[in-house]
């Protein structure tokens, strides 16, 4: 597939590509130059950072992790 890049220097992603990975607007891919030169482009995913306290609970009470069982 070809594609222009602009005078600012975006590009446009085709949109049987933005179909077939499932990237929607405000979504973030992560650009890879591969050592031939090829640019790989992958949909972002969130990372682990990323569910810093989403079990957190106000008035909760924490579990020392010795009494957790694993």
């Amino acid at each position: 597939m070809d594609t222009k890049i602009s005078r600012t220097g975006q590009v446009t992603i085709p949109k049987a590509v933005r179909e077939k990975l499932g990237i929607k607007p405000g979504d973030r891919v992560v650009l890879t130059v591969a050592p031939d030169g090829a640019i790989i482009l992958r949909v972002k995913t969130g990372s682990i950072l990323d569910l810093g306290g989403v079990l957190y609970e106000r008035g909760r009470e924490t579990v020392p992790i010795e009494k957790l069982s694993f």
